[in-house]
C-alpha cells in the first residue's frame, strides 16, 4: 500500500526506486469477499436466499455452416441462465452433472468473489454440489465453466 503517497513517474527518478524508497509495495487483497460456507450457516439467518440450480450437460450444436459445435452448458443453454439477485442476499447454487455425462463440469462465479478451488472445483458426472455465498458487491458478473481444478 503506498498510503496515498503520490510520485510523478515521469520524473527524472525512476518509479522503481521511488517505489524502493518508500519501503515497497505489500498487495493487499480487498477486504470485500463474500462469505461463503454450509449453506445452513447462522451467517446466512434471515437473509433472502435465492436458489440457483444448474445442471451442467454437453450438447451438440448445428453451426448452419460447416458441421456441429460440441459445446459444455449450463442447463442447456448458451449463455447460461440469469441470476438475479439484490445486494445482500444468499446465492444458492446446486450444480448437477448428470449419469452419462463425459466429462466433469464446474463453476466459477465472480460475483462470488471467492477462490474456484476448492469452493467449485470440478463435478463429477452423477453427482451435484451445492455452495452459498451472501452477493456483497453490487454489478453485473459473468459465471463459467470450470471443468477442472484448476
Amino acid at each position: 500500500q503506498l498510503n496515498a503517497t503520490a510520485f510523478d513517474v515521469k520524473s527524472d527518478v525512476s518509479a522503481l526506486q521511488k517505489i524502493r524508497d518508500m519501503g515497497g509495495l505489500e498487495l493487499v487483497m480487498p477486504a470485500a469477499f463474500a462469505a461463503t460456507g454450509d449453506c445452513d450457516s447462522a451467517e446466512f439467518a434471515g437473509r433472502t436466499v435465492v436458489e440457483f440450480p444448474l445442471t451442467g450437460v454437453s450438447i451438440t450444436l448445428p453451426t448452419g455452416l460447416a458441421g456441429d459445435f460440441n459445446a459444455m452448458t449450463f442447463s442447456e443453454q448458451i449463455p447460461g441462465p440469469t441470476l438475479r439477485v439484490t445486494q445482500g442476499d444468499v446465492v444458492k447454487m446446486t450444480l448437477t452433472v448428470p449419469d452419462g455425462e463425459a466429462t466433469p463440469h464446474g463453476n466459477d462465479m465472480h460475483a462470488s468473489q471467492v477462490t474456484a478451488v476448492p469452493t467449485f472445483g470440478a463435478v463429477q458426472p452423477g453427482t451435484s454440489k451445492t455452495y452459498c455465498y451472501i452477493a456483497e458487491v453490487p454489478g453485473v458478473y459473468k459465471y463459467h465453466c470450470s471443468g477442472v481444478d484448476v
